[in-house]
């Protein structure tokens, strides 16, 4: 078992080295979209749980998650050359909804402040002099 520090390390080293690899190396149109958004390994280093969103949000989730899991054994085997460990962890992906709560909490953010700056009625005062 590895301290906690060197887990978040070795999660760290995955999601840097996926991000580049799914930028560079990967030609799947599934994946054109997608980005890595967090990446979570256990302390045994078995598991490497990743975490994938994309650009046009959760309609092409299935498509994302069929292609992520398509390119799996590639994307390990190239992870392992890249970054040394004992044993590689397994890849495990999982879709992110996050992105898409950020973006709605925005929009809900955004209107209210519309309808702080409109005007309410105006009220005009006449100061007689």
């Amino acid at each position: 078992m590895v301290s906690e520090t060197r887990a978040k390390r070795v999660a760290n080293r995955i999601q840097e080295e996926l991000s580049t690899m799914m930028m560079m190396d990967i030609a799947d149109p599934r994946l054109a979209t997608a980005y890595i958004t967090k990446v979570r390994v256990d302390r045994e280093l078995a598991y490497a749980n990743i975490y994938v969103a994309s650009l046009e949000g959760s309609e092409l989730k299935d498509e994302i998650l069929e292609g992520m899991e398509h390119a799996k054994g590639f994307l390990r085997r190239e992870l392992a050359h890249l970054i040394e460990l004992r044993t590689f962890p397994e890849l495990r992906f999982h879709w992110d909804p996050s992105p898409e709560h950020a973006d709605r909490i925005d929009a809900l953010i955004a209107s209210l402040d519309e309808e702080e700056s409109e005007p309410q009625g105006e009220e005009t005062e006449e100061f007689d002099e």
